[in-house]
């Protein structure tokens, strides 16, 4: 057990760390290819399930149902990957595009936008670590850092659909 763990933990680390700084990297790559579809409201849609899944797996897990929440969880995961590389691949064939808020609703905007792109990046280990407690049957020590997950992750699930949300009468104009 001892030995998985460790083999585990370098994985998490490897993963956390790589994960930032390789999207970091591909961010500042620009491919000449016009994608067939409009990727923003794709990829928000992806995170509101995530949200949605997340929210189902809490519940699942609080009434017992474990294989559910098992299912759900990893569902979830496959979801933010598939929301992850969505992301890139729109932003490697975009430009950026400029808020243009003002006032208050400005400032509302990037608060979230700051606060989910940290939280995008604190929240890895923690879902990789806590996984790994669930497949390792680690369940006790699963228990004590999904309570810190859980609301971590949720947060940057429904904070992207909130900064999508805001920017999106922008995207016409950049």
């Amino acid at each position: 057990m001892q030995k998985n763990t460790n083999k585990y933990n370098t994985w998490i680390i490897v993963l956390s760390i790589a994960i930032p700084v390789v999207i970091a990297v591909l961010f500042s790559v620009k491919l000449n290819v016009k994608l067939p579809v409009f990727l923003p409201p794709i990829y928000a849609s992806i995170n509101a399930f995530t949200a949605i899944l997340l929210i189902i797996a809490f519940w699942s897990v609080k009434s017992k149902k474990i294989e559910l929440h098992k299912k759900l969880m990893k569902t979830a995961i496959v979801f933010s990957i598939l929301f992850l590389l969505l992301y890139v691949l729109y932003h490697m064939t975009s430009n950026a595009t400029k808020y243009g808020g003002e006032g208050a609703i400005r400032t509302i905007y990037f608060v979230l936008l700051i606060s989910h792109i940290l939280l995008s990046i604190i929240v890895i280990p923690f879902v990789l670590i806590t996984y790994v407690r669930a497949i390792t049957n680690n369940i006790e020590l699963h228990k004590k850092i999904a309570k810190y997950t859980f609301p971590l992750w949720l947060y940057v699930a429904i904070s992207g659909v909130l900064v999508y949300i805001l920017i999106s009468p922008y995207y016409l104009h950049s």
